[in-house]
C-alpha cells in the first residue's frame, strides 16, 4: 500500500490491502504510541470503536477491537454509527481514543481505519507517522510488551451511542423543522438510522430513500455520489428539500423543490449568511479551499463575508479554522464544518441546519441557494505526466498567464498535481461554458507537451 496513513485514514481493498492483521496491528500501535505520548497517564485506557455498513468491517471491527483490548485498552463498541458521531462519542464519553471503521464515499470492496484522538478530533500527522514506524517495526519482529490477567481491556457493547448521538443534533439546531418535507438518501451507509431519526424528531416530514444497507449496496448507485435517485424522489413526492449522504456520512449534499443540485459550496453560503445572522460567524469569516468555485468567492465578497482558502481536503479546512478560531469551513463536496458542534465534518448536523434555514425564513432551498450563482467549471485530468514539475514548467507559466488574462476578473485557472496518481488537474472557471472549456483543453494540450 505504501504508506499507510494518508489524508483520511488507512484506506484499501479489505481483505487485500486492508487485512485483518493490519487493522489488529495497527491498533496495538495505536495504543502504544498514545501511551508514551502520555494519553493514557493515570487512568484506564478508553477507545470507542464504530464502523459503516460494510460486510469487510465486520471482521476488521473485530481485529481492531481485539488489537487495543490485547493492548490494555478498554473498548466501547458502538456499532454502526456514521463517522461524526464516533468522533462526537469520543469527546462526550471521555474516551482516549475513537476508531472508525469506513472508506467513505469510495465503493463497497474498499474499507478504511481512521483515529481520534481525545476530544473527538483527528490525530496529528506526527502521531499517524509514529503509529505507522511502531507498526512497521514490530510486524518486522520486534516483540509487543503485552498486559495480562486484569491488564488486558475488557469490550462492552454501548447502546446508547445512537440515541445520545441524536439528542446531541437535535439539541443544537437553532429552530425546528415542522411544516418541511424532506426526502433522505442515506446511501445504504451510516446514517441510514441516525438521519431519518433526527430529521422526524426536529419535526420533519421524512421519506427514505438509500436506508436499506445489505453489507454490499453501500454508495451504490445512491447518496451524495449519485444524486440523480434524489432528484427524482424530491419532485415525486413534492419535497421542500433532500438531503445526500455518502457512505459514513461526514459529507451532505443537497437537492432543491425544484430537482436542481446545492453543493458544498452553495450550502457553505447558506449557512454563512444565517451564522452570521445568528451572531455565530466568528471573525466573520468561512474557509474553504481553492477548488470552491468561483462564484462562491464572489458571493461571500458581494455579502461581506470574509473567506480563507486552504489546499483541498476538509483536514487543511479544519486545521485552518482551528488555528484561527473559525467556525465554519468546508468543501464543494459536501465536507461542512461547523466547529462550534462538531469536530469534522458531519453530513446529517449540515443537512438539519440548511433545513433549519429553510424552515426558519420561510423561503424555499432554491431562493436560499441563490446567494452565488455557480460558475461553469470544466475539470481535465491530463494523465502520464511528471506532476512535480507543475510549478517549474516555464512553458506552462506562460501558458496559465496568457488563459488568466483571456478569462479576466470572471474566470480563474487551476492547476493542482493529484496526490495519489499521476496525473495533473487542469480546472478553468468562467462566465461562459464553452470559453472555460476551450481555455481547459488548451492548457491541457500544454501541460501534455510541457510535462508528458
Amino acid at each position: 500500500m505504501g504508506r499507510l496513513f494518508g489524508t483520511d485514514g488507512v484506506r484499501g481493498v479489505a481483505n487485500a490491502d486492508l487485512t485483518a492483521e493490519l487493522a489488529l496491528g495497527l491498533s496495538v500501535a495505536a495504543a502504544h504510541v498514545l501511551a508514551e505520548a502520555g494519553t493514557f497517564e493515570g487512568h484506564r485506557p478508553v477507545a470507542v470503536v464504530g464502523r459503516d455498513p460494510r460486510a469487510s468491517g465486520e471482521f476488521l471491527e473485530a481485529a481492531v477491537v481485539a488489537g487495543l483490548a490485547s493492548a490494555g485498552v478498554d473498548v466501547l463498541r458502538v456499532g454502526v454509527l456514521p463517522t461524526p458521531a464516533v468522533a462526537y462519542l469520543t469527546g462526550a464519553l471521555g474516551a482516549d481514543l475513537g476508531v472508525m471503521l469506513s472508506a467513505s464515499h469510495n465503493a463497497m470492496p474498499d474499507n478504511g481505519i481512521k483515529f481520534f484522538a481525545r476530544g473527538g478530533h483527528k490525530l496529528a500527522d506526527e502521531l499517524e507517522d509514529r503509529i505507522e514506524r511502531t507498526y512497521h517495526a514490530h510486524a518486522s519482529g520486534e516483540p509487543w510488551d503485552r498486559p495480562t490477567g486484569a491488564g488486558v481491556g475488557r469490550v462492552r457493547e454501548y447502546d446508547q451511542g445512537f440515541d445520545n448521538y441524536v439528542a446531541h443534533l437535535i439539541g443544537v439546531l437553532p429552530n425546528r423543522l415542522d411544516g418541511l418535507k424532506v426526502v433522505i438518501d442515506g446511501a445504504h451507509g451510516a446514517a441510514s438510522r441516525v438521519s431519518p431519526e433526527a430529521f422526524a424528531r426536529a419535526g420533519a416530514e421524512v421519506i427514505t430513500i438509500g436506508t436499506d444497507p445489505d453489507g454490499l449496496n453501500i454508495n451504490h448507485e445512491c447518496g451524495s455520489t449519485h444524486l440523480g435517485k434524489l432528484r427524482a424522489a424530491v419532485v415525486e413526492h413534492g419535497a421542500d428539500l433532500g438531503v445526500a449522504h455518502d457512505g459514513d456520512a461526514d459529507r451532505c449534499l443537497a437537492v432543491d423543490g425544484t430537482g436542481a443540485e446545492v453543493d458544498g459550496d452553495q450550502i457553505l453560503a447558506v449557512l454563512a449568511l444565517a451564522m452570521r445572522e445568528a451572531g455565530t460567524l466568528r471573525k466573520n469569516t468561512v474557509v474553504a479551499t481553492v477548488m470552491s468555485n468561483l462564484g462562491f468567492k464572489l458571493a461571500m465578497e458581494r455579502e461581506g463575508v470574509d473567506l480563507v482558502q486552504t489546499s483541498v481536503g476538509d483536514r487543511y479546512v479544519l486545521e485552518e479554522m482551528k488555528a484561527n478560531g473559525f467556525a465554519l469551513g468546508g468543501e464543494q463536496s459536501g465536507h461542512v464544518i461547523v466547529l462550534d458542534h462538531a469536530t469534522t465534518g458531519d453530513g446529517t448536523l449540515t443537512g438539519l441546519m440548511l433545513a433549519a434555514r429553510v424552515a426558519a425564513t420561510g423561503r424555499s432551498l432554491a431562493d436560499l441557494a441563490g446567494v452565488m450563482e455557480r460558475l461553469p467549471q470544466i475539470l481535465i485530468n491530463v494523465r502520464d505526466v511528471d506532476k512535480s514539475r507543475v510549478g517549474s514548467s516555464p512553458e506552462l507559466a506562460a501558458a496559465v498567464n496568457d488563459a488568466e488574462r483571456e478569462l479576466g476578473a470572471t474566470g480563474r485557472v487551476l492547476l493542482r498535481s493529484s496526490g495519489t496518481e499521476p496525473l495533473v488537474r487542469v480546472m478553468v472557471e468562467a462566465a461562459d461554458i464553452e470559453q472555460a472549456r476551450k481555455v481547459a483543453e488548451s492548457l491541457a494540450d500544454v501541460v501534455k507537451s510541457a510535462l508528458g
